[in-house]
């Protein structure tokens, strides 16, 4: 009997993982390669979602009427916008003492004031950069004062997305509990103090080459009260934007909450997504969207670009007074 034989070829290489692999790798190259572009990218799209609304409503703008009272309710909004610039300042330098920094409050508040223009530069990290370097300068431990200035922005959007979450009403109610839990775990040192390391070292690696390998320099204790002085700063920034709209158009109470949670997370998207510097354009387009069905969008329109200038004002303003108040102040720290 002939031996029979067996012809095995061999099974071919399925194409799929060489093609998904090919996919990821030009999804990550393109990712690459837009990504100094992606700050522009949404810079354009925004503004282009908010001069084309203005566009179309242009008639209804023109014919909102400011009266007397209006300017009243606005010049109020000035001054809590202001009054709420001051006090994130406050926080800030509560913020620097959780590190076991000395530092001399008037001079803290003058700083923080006069580098809080710097963000609207682009990069949107001049305003932390111009803090990090005058702190180092006045002989404040340098990672102490990049984790300050890191530190700060982060416990305000923690703030604005607690707040947020508190103030939107819903079905799902136990979500919202966890997801405010998740939020105060997020915040505990044990979590923070390594995230807090990765951003100073990505944030800063090409303006500050110095940072110590190992961690010197941490939080000890949970940041209760910087998490308190963030929402209040929120809350304040709110209070601004509804005198704002107060201004154009009268409010009910039941429009309260709904006002808190569409500002909160506006200005928590403001602050996160990499659009224009101070979140310019983003912060707009949220509030548009989300309170689209609330008001009308003239009067959504006019509320927001009279805001935009307020914020503006205020900010301006704070950075005058400190530059006058310097001249009261020594050079020591």
């Amino acid at each position: 009997m002939l031996p029979i034989k067996l012809k095995i070829q061999q099974s071919k290489a399925d194409p799929k993982p060489k093609f998904l692999g090919r996919l990821i790798k030009f999804a990550i190259d393109s990712l690459s390669f837009l990504k100094p572009y992606l700050r522009w990218i949404v810079l354009g799209g925004t503004l282009f979602f908010l001069a084309a609304n203005f566009r179309k409503h242009w008639q209804e703008i023109s014919e909102i009427d400011i009266s007397s009272t209006a300017w009243i309710y606005l010049g109020l909004a000035l001054i809590i916008t202001l009054s709420a610039h001051i006090w994130s300042a406050f926080v800030w330098l509560i913020i620097v003492k959780e590190f076991k920094q000395t530092i001399r409050p008037r001079w803290g508040l003058q700083l923080y004031l006069i580098t809080n223009l710097a963000k609207y530069l682009p990069g949107n990290i001049w305003h932390f950069y111009g803090r990090i370097m005058a702190m180092k300068d006045s002989g404040i431990a340098l990672e102490a004062a990049a984790l300050s200035v890191l530190l700060e922005p982060l416990i305000m959007a923690v703030a604005a997305l607690g707040l947020a979450l508190i103030s939107y009403h819903s079905s799902y109610w136990i979500i919202q509990i966890l997801c405010l839990i998740a939020l105060g775990l997020g915040i505990h040192p044990r979590i923070l103090n390594p995230i807090l390391k990765y951003l100073e070292t990505s944030k800063f690696k090409k303006q500050l080459s110095n940072f110590p390998k190992e961690a010197s320099c941490q939080l000890d204790y949970y940041p209760l009260k910087p998490l308190f002085g963030g929402a209040s700063f929120v809350l304040l920034r709110w209070s601004g934007f509804m005198l704002t709209l107060l201004a154009l158009t009268p409010l009910t109470f039941e429009q309260i909450p709904i006002l808190l949670g569409a500002y909160s997370f506006a200005w928590l998207l403001g602050l996160l997504i990499p659009g224009a510097p101070g979140g310019l354009g983003v912060f707009e387009a949220t509030i548009l969207a989300l309170l689209s069905q609330q008001f009308s969008p003239a009067i959504l329109l006019g509320a927001i670009a009279f805001y935009r200038l307020v914020s503006i004002l205020a900010e301006t303003l704070g950075a005058l007074l400190a530059k006058l108040d310097q001249r009261f102040l020594d050079n020591s720290n």
